[in-house]
């Protein structure tokens, strides 16, 4: 007997398009947490199955650990962990409640002087982790660990004392952003796009639009990938794209490029798909299992995009 809330599959569907093709890919490389997620997302799952998936993850601390995020593993609670568990509960439509509390506490918990949250705390040593993500007694405040976390709370109209602090420490980081790298960008679009002050925000977003294109941190032509700069320490072959900054057509990074920019940077994420029906790991591998276990979540991100933006993706 079919769970309760599984997904709904329609007796015929078209054969090879690309939502199929990731299906495959899915149901036989992802994590039950990603089988879950794409269920809900694509084949009209429900939410709890996701949300009794990502409990396994979840510790005493009200915190996330276990290798939720790939590249960190082992059992102990991470905001790194406990932001990917954020970014499901916010796509499944619970972010909120008592379970968002207790995230919030932990969140306090581990916060920086200045209220920020670090990348990885210490707690992570002697577990095993990417050789690229230090592990440092006092870890310092990371726009990168802070900006996805406190933009999702806002847009889910979260309120907690955290918040207050982090917030400020988010509008002071995104004000000092000069030379950057693309991931700390992405963090401030995440945080600026749902930031409760729109025209702070949208003052904010204008500045690093003009710092990324002066910067070539977007590579607008990707027949000439390699006119683009890698940032220090990236993988060969680690460029960032429109669709990286803007996942949405709503988003305020989409006024950063023109529509045949975008065009060029979501047709490249749609031929992006291998032959196996999942999208590439773009960033350094170091092991093959968390390669393997972040491809499904790279996947499904790839999906949403596209289907945002109005692609036919199945």
């Amino acid at each position: 007997m079919a769970e309760s809330g599984g997904p709904s599959l329609p007796s015929a569907r078209p054969a090879h398009t690309p939502l199929l093709r990731a299906e495959r890919f899915v149901w036989l490389t992802a994590r039950v947490l990603e089988q879950r997620l794409f269920a809900h997302r694509f084949l009209n799952g429900g939410a709890d199955p996701v949300e009794r998936a990502l409990d396994a993850y979840r510790n005493e601390d009200g915190g996330y650990g276990h290798a939720l995020e790939p590249d960190l593993r082992g059992p102990v609670s991470q905001p790194l962990h406990t932001a990917r568990a954020l970014h499901v509960l916010d796509a499944v439509g619970r972010c909120g409640g008592q379970r968002v509390e207790r995230v919030c506490r932990y969140l306090t918990s581990v916060s920086t002087a200045d209220g920020a949250l670090p990348a990885v705390c210490p707690s992570q040593r002697g577990y095993p982790l990417a050789p690229f993500v230090p592990v440092v007694d006092d870890p310092p405040s990371e726009l990168l660990a802070t900006g996805p976390v406190v933009g999702l709370l806002h847009r889910n109209e979260v309120w907690h004392a955290w918040l207050f602090r982090a917030t400020d420490f988010c509008w002071q980081a995104v004000a000092a952003l000069e030379a950057s790298h693309p991931y700390e960008i992405e963090a401030a679009v995440a945080f600026l796009d749902a930031a409760p002050d729109r025209a702070r925000a949208e003052a904010a977003a204008d500045r690093l639009g003009r710092l990324v294109r002066e910067r070539r941190l977007a590579a607008l032509d990707p027949d000439r990938l390699d006119t683009y700069p890698v940032a220090p320490g990236y993988a060969p072959g680690e460029h960032h794209f429109p669709h990286d900054f803007a996942r949405t057509p709503d988003s305020l990074a989409r006024a950063w490029f023109t529509d045949e920019e975008m065009a060029r940077s979501l047709d490249f994420l749609a031929a992006e798909q291998e032959e196996d029906g999942g999208w590439p790991v773009r960033w350094r591998q170091w092991a093959p299992a968390p390669a393997l276990e972040a491809r499904a979540g790279v996947t499904i991100e790839a999906l949403r995009t596209l289907r945002a933006y109005g692609r036919y993706v199945g």
